[in-house]
């Protein structure tokens, strides 16, 4: 059995009704948004948002979930798929998870108001049912998010990353969502506000570790969604880069530089700074961080009694470090 299907199997049955949920939290009565919401709801990716919701609530709880769970669980989707909409639009990219992105195949006006409108979908729905609670964790990974985005386009023009700003980066581009998922499966279903920060931060490490991966494929030529050094062609500084650039001399730092800054269409050139980044330990540095993350999120599921769902968690942090795409 493969691993995801592994992960889900504890909350197959929420997942099955979730995806009917999700469906009708997107319905509009203009035809030309519903055609393009069916086409993003059949190309959906492995659904690991979700899945961190239900996994997390009933853990929590015992083993059971309520309404608020599933209407956390789609308002997260909801969010989550109108930023990747957005995002498509802001990269200039015709792909998403091998098919057409909207705004390839309905233009980028299009795409961007089909992004607005799946954001207030998801707002309407916490509000017209009153989940206030789970609107302000909402709320604040969306802000977060768009920060992290900001930063990250500010800082690339200078190329000059320490490794603390880098992880403020992808703590708010892409941690604070994960976070954002475990918060609200345990706020959904508990009061405790101790234990609902818990399960915010297993998130938040989970992130970390799931964005240091994704900088390793950067790297390696396994079968995945991206091609090799592609953040170089796009002058993005990832972990593994900026732990070589502030561990070599002057002279080769300004050659790396230059490389990633005039020279990042150049093939040969990528493959030489791609050398360069492996000899000088940047990949052993990145993985020896994403371990670290990794186990730090695992302490703190430690003080849950054993459960199917607890496993599953287990697994899951386990699959963001071992996955192969």
């Amino acid at each position: 059995m493969k691993i995801t299907e592994q992960i889900k199997q504890p909350i197959f049955q929420e997942m099955e009704l979730f995806e009917k949920k999700f469906h009708d939290a997107m319905s509009s009565k203009v035809a030309l948004l519903n055609r393009i919401t069916y086409y993003i709801v059949n190309r959906k990716g492995k659904q690991m948002r979700p899945m961190f919701v239900f996994l997390t609530a009933k853990m929590v709880s015992g083993g059971t979930v309520n309404e608020r769970t599933y209407r956390g669980a789609s308002v997260i989707e909801l969010i989550h798929t109108a930023t990747l909409v957005h995002d498509d639009v802001v990269d200039d990219s015709n792909r998403r998870r091998g098919f057409f992105s909207i705004n390839a195949l309905w233009k980028n006006k299009i795409a961007v108001l089909v992004g607005d409108y799946l954001l207030s979908k998801g707002l309407l729905l916490s509000i017209d049912n009153g989940d206030f609670d789970l609107l302000k964790i909402i709320s604040v990974a969306v802000r977060e998010m768009s920060e992290g985005e900001l930063l990250q386009i500010e800082k690339a023009r200078r190329l000059d990353i320490s490794e603390a700003v880098y992880y403020e980066i992808i703590r708010q581009k892409t941690a604070t969502l994960i976070a954002a998922c475990c918060a609200l499966g345990a706020k959904s279903m508990i009061e405790d506000e101790a234990e609902v920060e818990n399960m915010r931060k297993f998130g938040e490490l989970i992130g970390m570790a799931f964005q240091i991966k994704d900088d390793l494929f950067d790297y390696t030529d396994d079968a995945i969604g991206k091609p090799t050094g592609i953040d170089i062609k796009e002058q993005k500084m990832t972990l593994p880069l900026i732990h070589v650039l502030n561990n070599c001399t002057p002279k080769e730092k300004s050659w790396v530089i230059n490389s990633v800054k005039n020279h990042n269409k150049d093939k040969k050139r990528v493959k030489e700074v791609i050398a360069f980044v492996i000899n000088n330990n940047g990949l052993a540095y990145a993985e020896k961080k994403m371990t670290e993350f990794q186990q730090e999120a695992l302490q703190l599921l430690q003080h849950y009694p054993d459960s199917p769902y607890k496993e599953a968690l287990t697994l899951m942090v386990n699959y963001v470090i071992e996955r192969k795409k």
